[in-house]
């Protein structure tokens, strides 16, 4: 296929980007990261442009943020309209319309046939705190159980409830204190032999047995599950899985905490993931996709838990920004009126088509999985010994960028290629793009003499 819409000008990085890479390198510190080292000019739906002229398509969405897309032309008059306006008041200094029809939308279309509030807040790592707060404060609990390979941030308290040491704890601790890790399934990696419903069947039960080893279930407030894991690798868990975790909860008064950061706002066919599983959850925390790229969080739960909290007791400054609610309104209408989330899921059948060709293909790639438009692939040493190879998926991810693809990594072990374009990608960006990651997969696992994979 000749590449329409990939034009490289340069090499990756180009010379303008190695100038402000020097700069990068002498004003930023190096504990933030980099995943690609061009830096960007502008952006349209699915096509980044860096400046040395070089345009990519994106495959990253800017972790997850885009689901709509870079610059849509709606979020971009709505946001120029609320800056002509007013930029800021602070909502607890003098409120806005916008902040209160963006939760009564949220709480319509939230899962729960009973009265819903919604907060909101500045990041993803916030709103998880602040769903903490909120559930300490109802219950009169202290406890938070979160799971193995689970993602909720980088502040204290969602960095204790985080499964991977390096890089987002290491060093970092002490942590906060009565946060638990439970089990998740992982089929993938169940034990050899094991059939998918005895997996089930083990992982109920090493749940149960963690609430008599670990912690007594009467001192928990609230479980946070990601209804598919990201950071932790794209990880799908089984219904009967969600649903026994949902019924434990209702039994002991645990509320369970859906975190929807990666996984709400279309991404996986339906506006919130958890409704993949048949349970309604107490609280869902929202971010990434919710504000187009304009940061905003939010909590949306239960009427009666969520009023919990005392006047003045959860907020801050930024929160719930004009410019973020107005950028979210306008991702709602976006999702409607495009279809996202049947678009979201005719991504994803493609995709994983994609995906387990090359599973045919390469003995490397040990599993391919998803949910909506939220695909992954693990790399692998070989598919019977199931090693992680973290080495093979920095090269496939470098190469892809090289070649103009924007990619991500994701995994406990770094060994999964994860991908989250934006959903308003066009067919022809989808296939080029999947003709680049097929492309950058060959240059690595075929013709790549370090990397010592099976073949």
């Amino acid at each position: 296929m000749e590449k329409k819409y990939v034009k490289l000008q340069t090499s990756i990085p180009g010379p303008r980007s190695k100038e402000l890479l020097e700069q990068r390198n002498k004003y930023v510190p190096r504990g933030i990261s980099n995943n690609c080292h061009s830096f960007v000019k502008k952006a349209q739906g699915a096509l980044v442009e860096d400046v040395d002229g070089n345009t990519y398509i994106d495959f990253a969405g800017a972790i997850g943020t885009l689901n709509v897309g870079h610059s849509h032309p709606r979020v971009v008059r709505a946001l120029q309209e609320q800056a002509s306006q007013f930029i800021h008041t602070g909502f607890n200094v003098m409120m806005y319309e916008s902040y209160i029809q963006l939760a009564e939308r949220l709480c319509k279309l939230a899962p729960g046939n009973y009265e819903k509030q919604a907060a909101f807040f500045n990041s993803g790592a916030e709103a998880v705190e602040n769903a903490v707060k909120i559930a300490r404060k109802y219950t009169k609990r202290q406890g938070i159980v979160s799971f193995t390979r689970g993602f909720h941030g980088r502040t204290l308290m969602t960095m204790t409830m985080t499964s991977k040491v390096k890089p987002y704890k290491y060093g970092f601790g002490p942590f906060a204190p009565e946060v638990y890790k439970a089990p998740y399934p992982y089929v993938y990696r169940r034990p050899e032999g094991m059939s998918e419903q005895q997996y089930s069947a083990m992982i109920i039960e090493q749940f149960e047995q963690f609430l008599l080893a670990e912690v007594a279930p009467e001192t928990i407030a609230a479980v946070v599950m990601e209804p598919v894991q990201g950071e932790g690798g794209f990880i799908v868990p089984d219904i009967a899985f969600v649903q026994r975790v949902r019924e434990i909860c209702s039994q002991h008064g645990i509320l369970f905490i859906a975190d929807e950061i990666q996984t709400g706002f279309a991404r996986t066919g339906k506006y919130f993931a958890i409704d993949h599983f048949g349970v309604v959850p107490d609280l869902i925390t929202i971010s990434k996709s919710m504000g187009a790229g304009v940061p905003i969080s939010g909590v949306i739960g239960r009427a009666d838990v969520m009023d919990s909290a005392d006047v003045g007791e959860i907020g801050g400054t930024y929160s719930g920004s004009p410019l973020g609610c107005r950028a979210a309104l306008t991702v709602l209408d976006i999702i409607e009126s495009e279809n996202l989330n049947d678009r979201a899921v005719k991504i994803g059948d493609r995709v994983i088509e994609k995906m387990k060709l090359l599973a045919e293909r390469f003995e490397s790639i040990g599993d391919v999985r998803g949910l909506g438009a939220m695909c992954a692939m693990e790399i692998v040493k070989g598919k019977h010994d199931k090693t992680p190879d973290k080495v093979a998926v920095n090269k496939i991810v470098k190469e892809a960028n090289e070649r103009g693809l924007l990619l991500l990594s994701a995994g406990l072990y770094s060994n999964v290629i994860r991908i989250l374009m934006p959903l308003t990608i066009t067919d022809d960006q989808l296939e080029e793009g999947l003709q680049i990651l097929e492309e950058s997969i060959e240059a690595v696992l075929v013709t790549d003499p370090s990397v010592s994979v099976g073949r």
